[in-house]
């Protein structure tokens, strides 16, 4: 007896269809997180196949930051009348199958995040995009937070065009 394949329920499908970005930064507390909180609502309202995930390059680098996510991420999110999905996670730092899961990978500071990605995978450092978002000792959170919701609104229009 011969029994034909059903196609999948939509639901499965459309999770198959999802593409996944990751957002680097040093911690995975400030920067990294904000832009993956903030690209997952927007690309969620958009409609976008495309969900982010944050990784740190050098979480151990973090020994002063307290709690699971920066309270300048809370701040800017809330502002923006959103809620961080992730607000609990505690950083998380990257793997090498984190870059082999991405169809798209953005580092958030050139400067700061090159030399890490080529000491430590130095496969991706080339398929690598980096932004110029510098970090709290160097730029204030409101002017990097701005910074980021700019990188992905293009980000997002590129995207649209895949």
């Amino acid at each position: 007896m011969s029994r034909t394949k059903r196609p999948p329920p939509a639901a499965s499908h459309a999770a198959e269809m999802m593409r996944t970005l990751l957002f680097l930064c040093t911690g995975n507390y400030y920067r990294s997180r904000y832009a993956e909180e903030l690209f997952n609502h927007r690309a969620a309202r958009g409609g976008l196949g495309w969900t982010a995930q944050s990784r740190g390059l050098a979480i151990e680098r973090g020994v002063t930051n307290v709690g699971p996510l920066s309270p300048f991420v809370l701040e800017a999110l809330q502002r923006r009348g959103l809620s961080a999905q992730g607000a609990q996670r505690l950083p998380l730092a990257c793997a090498a199958a984190d870059f082999a899961a991405a169809g798209h990978i953005v580092a958030l500071d050139e400067t700061e995040h090159r030399p890490l990605l080529r000491e430590r995978f130095p496969a991706w450092e080339i398929r690598t995009e980096y932004w110029q978002v510098a970090d709290v000792e160097v730029v204030a959170p409101e002017i990097a937070l701005r910074a980021i919701d700019r990188e992905i609104d293009v980000l997002l229009a590129r995207l649209q065009l895949l």
